[in-house]
């Protein structure tokens, strides 16, 4: 989506927060236009990651073991990466060395393994520990008995934000998207099981997991704008997982800001 907007082939995006802070923070390191910045809010509530590894993993219990295990991830600088590091912030497993912008000093032994499948495979091979990945995503493959799940970490920010080229932002075609946004919110919010029923059919979900998944989600209600405390945030833990340098900054990176 960033090398789209880049091109001028879409002008908004909606994705994963930690992605976009990512992309505007390493062009600013590199003395250039990201071609994006922030401009809105989607999702209000934080993503549930699951950690899971292998179905008959006896050596791997629990989360409070993980320290130096090997952890499987996406690639370099994904979610699941970025995650191991909230993890470990969390449990106090960071070394100052862990800090710095050099990923050599992480927390785990990170193996890139690309795909959610080449991911499963890994626990089971013993390639990887664990790895992490989005709750329900992964709920499926614990009830037909393929990995297990050992504990789980929300993201310490809003999950999903909405970005947009320079040269549409304040254009009254995009108002008009996120006018448009906020009345699909309300009718989602309104017909709850017309939600479920398409969740179970298109998505792969059944409907007892699409409605315990609408517990956990709240949308905002109106989607324009983006909290200065959540971009610096994300930055924050960007910075410690060595995705993002010291230097980042946040100015220039939000093109509409909401109110804390």
């Amino acid at each position: 989506m960033i090398t789209s907007l880049q091109s001028n082939e879409i002008d908004i995006g909606i994705g994963l927060t930690e992605g976009w802070v990512a992309g505007l923070g390493k062009a600013q390191a590199e003395s250039r236009s990201a071609g994006y910045r922030m401009v809105g809010t989607y999702v209000e509530t934080p993503l549930c990651w699951a950690i899971s590894t292998g179905a008959n993993r006896e050596d791997v219990t629990g989360v409070e073991r993980l320290k130096g295990a090997k952890m499987g991830v996406s690639r370099i600088g994904s979610g699941s990466y970025v995650m191991g590091f909230v993890l470990a912030d969390t449990h106090d497993w960071l070394s100052p060395a862990s800090t710095s912008s050099s990923s050599a000093s992480a927390p785990f032994d990170i193996i890139p393994l690309q795909t959610f499948a080449k991911l499963r495979e890994s626990v089971n091979d013993r390639t990887a520990d664990f790895f992490m990945w989005e709750h329900f995503t992964s709920k499926r493959y614990y009830d037909n008995g393929e990995i297990k799940r050992i504990g789980e970490i929300y993201t310490p920010w809003p999950s999903w934000h909405i970005v947009a080229r320079p040269g549409v932002i304040g254009d009254e075609r995009m108002e008009e998207m996120l006018e448009k946004l906020n009345l699909g919110i309300k009718y989602f919010e309104d017909h709850r099981e017309e939600a479920v029923q398409y969740i179970s059919t298109e998505l792969d979900y059944s409907a007892e997991d699409a409605r315990e998944w609408l517990k956990t989600v709240k949308f905002a209600e109106d989607v324009r704008g983006v909290r200065g405390s959540v971009v610096q945030e994300t930055a924050s833990v960007l910075k410690k997982a060595g995705v993002l340098g010291e230097d980042a900054r946040m100015e220039g990176m939000i093109g509409i800001r909401r109110k804390e």
